[in-house]
């Protein structure tokens, strides 16, 4: 026997347009459907485009960091170009001062370690006005290359004469003091004392507020001309000491001239202390 379902519709107020209740009656079929889906216990699913959100979060972790800038002042140059400078060519003659003779404008650079190459100095390396010329990298980038023209100075404490010092005057007695002076135009080595030396006098004239070169000073004399020495004549383990005459000064390690006093001979032989003179065969 076949059944037949009959769906009942509501009565519908007959003042309703009739196209009004078609849309109803359409609206119940549909949702009685709906209701037999979800009384089957069938998961519904719903559906989303999760490949393309996960697509645009990666893009999104994976894009670069943005570039950071800054700017690269004149006292970033000094400091820079200064190290370089001191490092490879002013090295241990003293401290070195720099100053721009022009101004610098402030440039941007990236905000990472920047290094800097000296591409050219003049022959003579630094002086007291020259033009220097380099390049600005922030690691394998050229950030660029300029060229500045420059005044130095280096600062060292030197030995300097208060007063007037006379040849032959002890060093332990001149009238000396350290001063902090620019030591770029001396072509010439200074002079490396102890205070209060004993060993080394002056060995010419100096003016007052002069600095002090290596060549004004040398060791004082421990034997003087006409003083009378034991020289002492090593061969092997054999040693002969004789008496002689000093026929110049010396101070230890130097090599004078000596007289014998029984032969009247003339020989060479190096100063070792006040009283001795070796003599080799």
């Amino acid at each position: 026997m076949q059944l037949t379902r009959i769906f009942t519709m509501p009565r519908i107020n007959s003042q309703w347009p009739r196209n009004a209740c078609w849309r109803f009656s359409i609206l119940a079929i549909l949702w009685t459907g709906f209701a037999r889906s979800l009384s089957a216990d069938e998961p519904v699913l719903l559906q989303t485009n999760t490949p393309a959100i996960e697509a645009a979060t990666n893009a999104s972790t994976a894009r670069p960091p943005a570039h950071r800038d800054r700017a690269f002042s004149e006292q970033d140059l000094l400091q820079l170009l200064g190290g370089v400078l001191q490092q490879d060519y002013v090295k241990d003659r003293g401290e070195l001062e720099l100053r721009l003779n022009q101004p610098w404008k402030s440039r941007t650079v990236p905000d990472d370690v920047l290094t800097l190459k000296i591409l050219d100095v003049p022959t003579m390396g630094v002086t007291p006005v020259f033009v220097v010329r380099f390049e600005l990298h922030s690691g394998a980038e050229t950030v660029g290359t300029w060229q500045v023209p420059v005044q130095a100075r280096i600062w060292r404490e030197v030995w300097t004469a208060h007063s007037a010092l006379k040849r032959g005057e002890p060093v332990s007695e001149a009238d000396l003091a350290l001063e902090r002076r620019d030591v770029l135009a001396m072509h010439e080595p200074l002079a490396e004392i102890s205070s209060g030396d004993t060993t080394l006098e002056v060995s010419e004239s100096v003016q007052a507020g002069s600095l002090l070169l290596a060549r004004m000073v040398k060791p004082r004399p421990v034997i003087h001309r006409g003083q009378a020495a034991d020289a002492m004549v090593r061969d092997g383990v054999l040693s002969i000491t004789m008496k002689v005459e000093a026929l110049e000064d010396g101070a230890p390690g130097d090599l004078i001239r000596v007289r014998n006093f029984q032969t009247r001979r003339d020989f060479r032989g190096k100063v070792l202390n006040e009283q001795t003179i070796l003599v080799s065969l």
